[in-house]
């Protein structure tokens, strides 16, 4: 009767001892960081000042969030001032329809974090409707891959710079419109990021469907599933591990190129919000720059765990979801 209590016990220790190490460990890495930045910092010297440190940049990030409560603000006493003028103009004309106006004031920095996030999910959800059923396409009949595989090792390497003048150029000369949807620099954005992050998803969807066991292949025959029933319940089941290996790396090459494309695009946005502080040149361009860096880093660390909680829930085989 004490061999399962010993082992219980022991059990509880090893469980302990790992989640003590999982949060030291990081905790740890996270210090030595910060130390090591602070002591860096102080020691560059640029043209606008000393390189920003920790310190320099807390108190930036909150002149950013008291800058967006202020612009929350207003805006919130704008529409009051146009109710209220509605208001007394249907006291004396009851038939009068007011309209209110939008409110055109300076897009903030958490204004332009969900810019970017907007972009940069339209460009990924337009990259992966295209890559997905390529790569199964391709993954299934070796004569489309062959055809298709010198064009996608083309243009996989090609930089987003590149792509972003023809972009633009195509937006600019297809989509006129006396009142747009969206915005010429969004849709450059969008079309930016879709055709360089659409490569990891279409070769790795391609590399997953054509990795299918030969005993599940056997099974389809045997029951004379159709094509698309295959597809369905064989092929994509199988695939769905290594498609979302594709999905995650396209999701992080889609934020990073994202970045760039705002800052040439002009579009609102994380890329522009440095961009104009780059061009700004004040005394505090260099802390707030280093606060949308680290802001950066971290959606895009959401991003991937984001994309890794979907792939550990739609999976069948937990063990190949990688961490």
């Amino acid at each position: 009767m004490n061999i399962p209590s010993l082992s219980i016990a022991s059990l509880k220790e090893k469980v302990e001892n790992f989640s003590v190490k999982s949060l030291l460990l990081p905790l740890f890495g996270i210090l030595a960081f910060v130390l090591l930045w602070q002591v860096g910092a102080s020691r560059v010297h640029t043209s606008l000042g000393e390189f920003p440190g920790p310190v320099v940049v807390y108190e930036q990030w909150n002149s950013l969030v008291a800058e967006h409560t202020n612009e929350r603000i207003k805006e919130d006493k704008f529409y009051e001032r146009q109710e209220k003028r509605i208001a007394a103009r249907q006291a004396k004309d009851p038939s009068y329809v007011g309209k209110l106006r939008d409110y055109t004031g300076k897009p903030t920095f958490f204004d332009q974090i969900f810019t970017s996030l907007y972009t940069v999910l339209a460009g990924f959800g337009l990259a992966s409707l295209i890559a997905i059923p390529l790569g199964i396409l391709i993954g299934l009949n070796s004569s489309v891959y062959s055809a298709l595989n010198p064009v996608i090792q083309v243009f996989k390497p090609v930089s987003p710079l590149a792509w972003l003048p023809l972009v633009t150029m195509v937006v600019s000369a297809s989509y006129v419109s006396d009142d747009p949807m969206f915005s010429k620099s969004f849709l450059t954005s969008m079309f930016t990021v879709t055709l360089c992050c659409m490569w990891p998803t279409l070769i790795n969807t391609a590399v997953g469907v054509a990795a299918v066991e030969k005993d599940l292949l056997n099974v389809s025959k045997v029951l004379r599933l159709g094509w698309v029933t295959h597809v369905m319940k064989i092929v994509i089941p199988s695939a769905i591990p290594l498609m979302f290996t594709g999905l995650r790396l396209s999701l992080g090459i889609a934020w990073m190129v994202l970045i760039a494309a705002e800052m040439l695009a002009q579009n609102p946005g994380l890329g522009k919000f440095v961009w104009d502080e780059f061009q700004n040149g004040s005394s505090n361009s260099l802390g707030r720059i280093m606060v949308a860096v680290l802001m950066i880093g971290f959606i895009g660390f959401l991003l991937d765990r984001a994309m890794l909680m979907i792939q550990r829930y739609v999976s069948w085989d937990k063990t190949q979801v990688l961490r």
